[in-house]
């Protein structure tokens, strides 16, 4: 891991075109911009670990189609 001290309005860059920006500093939170092409995707990593542990739960679901339908049938007649 690279470890780096930057100050309110300094930058890096990150291959040649992704750039961080540091645009506040305060006690506990450090406000970043970040300047990336339109196809990188840029996440929080709390979000990354949600959408991954939601699509890894959804491929342990195994629900056959019929099994569906007739869950559906039972639905209707309520």
């Amino acid at each position: 891991m690279l470890v780096l001290g930057r100050k309110k309005g300094e930058s890096l860059l990150i291959g040649d075109d992704i750039e961080i920006v540091i645009l506040e500093v305060n006690a506990e939170t450090v406000k970043i911009g970040i300047q990336a092409p339109k196809q990188v995707n840029v996440l929080r990593k709390e979000l990354y670990n949600v959408v991954a542990d939601t699509n890894k739960h959804a491929l342990e679901v195994h629900v056959s189609v019929e099994e569906l339908q007739n869950q559906f049938k039972s639905i209707k007649k309520l």
